[in-house]
């Protein structure tokens, strides 16, 4: 009853533990208590078929190094095979490529194994081993997790004895327990590193996929996992009950590499479009030629004088010339455009295989009022609507419980705080603090990027001046961005991924709307 109550108690123990280094530990702990041996190592296996020393305890020595001590271990790895052959001069390697329980009575008896390198071990601590019990480690599937050796087993009155048979049929039985306790910690492990490997795969597929976007869902983490550690740290204001643990910058990080992972259903020709007219090609060339046709036609008119031709031909060149201009996107493209683009549409006439003609058809002069950017209507919604994708892509995946968030953090980053952003509309207080900072990272980084084709990148203090403006429009989280300027979360990020004309003199007291928050860090 005693050793089930020991097994159960364990088991508690092992099962919470999420440090491996303290959980290998914790086993070598367990045998030893056990056993009541009086030293112990437990060996790890490495990924090139060594035992690695994790922890290693000596009770009358008052040694402990490795595990969770801080006192780091010199020795170095030991082979389990040395030229295709098991290692034979040590007994772990040899429990730890046969599978076997190695029990040896007494070492200066022992004529079975080599043992000269324990011995040599002992002539360098000053110790003297006398009993040894090696066990591998291994789970139900056979696979080797790591090697367990227990020294000096004692009696009651402490006096050095061997292994009994006992001892080695509970000792294999924990070490099987644990064996089992760490692959299911380590296939965690590699789920979690799979995960967030395709999570950074997608995010890879979406950079390449768009030339001019090459690097935004890999900006977008940096800027967001930044933020996220400042406002962790903050001690007063808003922000300072506000905190994240190691999981909680996990499931955020997955979310940043997620982001814009409906980007895959988006049409390249409108991730890309880098002229107003530009679908699969540039339009304008077309325009170019039905301006070309236009001159053609005054030049050999029989109707004008020469007068009459020089200030048609000059008036068609300028807006030639307009509309050229007008094909690049730009912050605005305000009425008085707008109108001039309709009056050439209208002015001018040309004839191609018999049939009448504007230089400018009405699709063409649809993309060309554009006010902002390059896109029309329909493709901004297209554009928008990666959201709505990305919505349903991660709100169907079965998400464990400690990525639950990850949805909502990832599908929020075009949300404002007053509820006029996409795809749900949802204001500041239906948003998590995560969710918000995300918003803040994507504004920032498609500011300041500079591999877009249809604007310039903007300076630092262009891009806060602006961002500065969203805050008093209510469209972004004024705390978040407080913090962003006064922790210079901003000239971090830009040190590393902007270009050197970009990082200009940034005056925080000239920032819209910016008020130093007292977000002290410590």
């Amino acid at each position: 009853m005693e050793n089930v109550d020991h097994f159960i108690n364990i088991g508690m123990t092992l099962s919470t533990e999420k440090n491996h280094h303290a959980l290998l530990e914790k086993i070598l702990k367990s045998a030893m208590e056990l056993a009541n041996s009086d030293a112990g190592t437990i060996y790890a296996v490495t990924d090139q078929q060594q035992l690695a020393f994790n922890t290693v305890i000596n009770t009358s020595l008052n040694i402990h190094l490795g595990g969770t001590s801080g006192n780091a271990i010199d020795f170095p790895n030991i082979d389990i095979y040395t030229n295709g052959e098991v290692n034979s001069y040590a007994m772990a390697a040899i429990a730890a490529a046969t599978g076997e329980i190695i029990n040896v009575e007494d070492v200066d008896e022992c004529k079975n194994y080599d043992l000269s390198a324990a011995k040599a071990m002992d002539m360098r601590m000053g110790y003297r081993t006398d009993s040894v019990l090696t066990i591998p480690m291994t789970d139900h599937q056979g696979e080797l997790n790591g090697v367990i050796q227990l020294i000096n087993a004692a009696d009651e009155q402490g006096n050095i004895i061997e292994f009994s048979a006992d001892i080695v049929r509970t000792a294999k039985s924990l070490t099987s327990f644990a064996a089992v306790i760490l692959t299911n910690k380590q296939l965690v492990v590699e789920m979690e590193n799979l995960f967030s490997a395709f999570s950074k795969l997608i995010a890879s597929a979406i950079d390449k996929k768009s030339p001019y976007t090459g690097s935004h869902c890999r900006r977008v983490p940096e800027i967001t996992m930044q933020l996220a550690n400042a406002c962790h740290q903050v001690q007063h204001g808003p922000l300072a009950t506000f905190s994240m643990d190691k999981e909680d910058f996990h499931e955020l990080s997955v979310a940043a590499w997620l982001h814009d992972c409906g980007k895959v259903a988006t049409p390249e020709y409108i991730m890309d479009k880098a002229k107003k007219l530009e679908t699969i090609f540039d339009r304008i060339e077309l325009v170019n030629a039905r301006f070309e046709i236009a001159a053609r036609d005054i030049t050999y008119s029989t109707t004008l004088t020469d007068n009459e031709k020089l200030l048609q031909l000059k008036m068609l060149s300028s807006d030639r010339e307009f509309i050229v201009s007008a094909n690049t996107g730009g912050e605005f493209f305000d009425d008085e455009k707008i109108e001039r683009v309709y009056q050439i549409a209208k002015h001018y006439k040309i004839v191609i295989n018999g049939e009448t003609q504007s230089v400018i058809n009405d699709d063409e002069v649809l993309n060309l009022i554009t006010k902002r950017g390059t896109l029309n209507n329909k493709e901004r919604q297209i554009i928008n609507d990666h959201m709505k994708v990305t919505v349903e892509m991660l709100e169907s995946m079965p998400f464990p419980k400690h990525l639950r968030n990850v949805p909502e953090y990832a599908c929020g980053h075009h949300e404002k705080m007053d509820g006029t952003g996409y795809p749900k509309g949802l204001k500041r207080d239906q948003m998590s603090i995560q969710a918000r900072i995300m918003a803040i990272a994507d504004i920032f980084e498609a500011l300041t990027s500079s591999d877009r084709p249809y604007k310039e990148p903007k300076t630092l203090s262009e891009t806060l001046k602006i961002m500065g403006y969203m805050k008093l429009d209510n469209h972004i989280d004024p705390d978040l961005f407080d913090v962003f300027i006064e922790q210079k979360i901003y000239l971090s990020f830009a040190e590393t991924f902007l270009l050197p004309a970009q990082i200009d003199q940034v005056d925080s007291e000239k920032i819209p709307g910016y008020q130093s928050s007292n977000t002290n860090i410590e």
